[in-house]
């Protein structure tokens, strides 16, 4: 690998009593990788070397065949070297993205096992938890990736739970939702390194409202497109989610939030623009079209993942929404390059 200075300059600064040798992290980028999640967890390692005019960190970003990859953003990132061993005290991340199924090769997997099998701490980023997984890994372990893959992981690995928090740590295992969760995550671990001053004057830099524990919820698309704190509709958006392959009616949605029907339909014309009934047929076609984005699962299989009938009555719903049926929609996605 060509060599680099892993210490930039900058105005702001830190003095830091700490003449150790640096912690190395090293990131496998898959194809398609969210480049939000990749950056908000080297640029914290990157700040903290910054800061303090020490090297703290150094980073090595690595793809299977050493060939640059695109994210799913489509710049493209070139690595600086090829799969192989990290050291024993390094940590190894995968940052995942889209498609994390099909972006998610073999050797991706058989690495980040043989990685732990050496004793180096490993992660994933994003989806990077399908590697995970796949590799054996996350079984006992609390984990978790973004809350938008999560469906389509459970169907892939059905006795594998994820949280819904921000980030986790479970015994060195490392994984987070992505995004600027990632940052998070970088922040605990910097502190636990070098102290919460260091910490904190990182977060000041990436103009970051730091999470102060892992244990902060993502926050649900759905909450956030509602864009209300009231605590009996989240309750019912939360149940309808929880009710998705066995659907649930709507009086019985009101019971368990403590209204009758025609308080729960103000509440959620009000606050969403729709019926109770409408929001929860629109939570189980966008679970459908989670699943046919991101699992092998058949049209009929995914429709009884969400609570229909039968294919046709799921493709008549997917069609009135996405303006194609499922099998024509999956049809029209091209395959992720690079996935070897």
């Amino acid at each position: 690998m060509q060599e680099r200075s892993f210490v930039p300059r900058g105005a702001a600064s830190l003095a830091l009593s700490y003449d150790g040798p640096p912690r190395d992290y090293y990131f496998l980028l898959l194809p398609k990788l969210t480049l939000l999640a990749f950056t908000s967890a080297l640029e914290p390692l990157r700040m903290a070397n910054q800061v303090t005019g020490k090297e703290l960190y150094r980073w090595y970003m690595m793809t299977g065949d050493g060939a640059p990859v695109i994210c799913s953003c489509g710049i493209t990132i070139t690595p600086d070297t090829r799969l192989g061993d990290v050291p024993r005290d390094a940590t190894a991340f995968i940052c995942g993205g889209i498609e994390p199924l099909e972006s998610t090769s073999r050797r991706a997997v058989t690495w980040v096992r043989r990685q732990h099998a050496f004793g180096c701490r490993v992660g994933g980023i994003c989806t990077g938890a399908f590697a995970l997984a796949r590799a054996g890994l996350l079984d006992g372990r609390r984990f978790t990736l973004h809350w938008e893959n999560q469906p389509a992981f459970v169907e892939t690995f059905p006795d594998l739970t994820p949280t819904e928090m921000l980030y986790e740590d479970d015994r060195g295992l490392l994984t987070c939702g992505g995004g600027s969760a990632a940052t998070d995550m970088m922040l605990g671990l910097i502190e636990r390194d070098h102290g919460a001053g260091l910490a904190a004057i990182v977060a000041d830099m990436c103009l970051h409202g730091r999470s102060e524990i892992r244990a902060v919820p993502q926050r649900s698309a759905y909450s956030a497109a509602i864009g209300s704190r009231n605590p009996r509709l989240l309750a019912a958006v939360e149940y309808m989610r929880e009710h998705l392959e066995e659907p649930v009616d709507m009086a019985q949605v009101a019971r368990h939030i403590g209204l009758s029907r025609r308080q729960m339909e103000r509440l959620f014309r009000r606050h969403a623009g729709v019926t109770p009934a409408q929001f929860y047929l629109d939570l189980r076609v966008a679970r459908a079209h989670a699943l046919l984005n991101e699992t092998g699962l058949s049209v009929a299989e995914i429709a009884a993942a969400t609570g229909f009938a039968s294919s046709s009555q799921l493709s008549q719903r997917f069609r009135r929404r996405y303006g194609a049926s499922p099998a024509a929609y999956r049809r029209g996605w091209a395959r992720p390059e690079g996935a070897d």
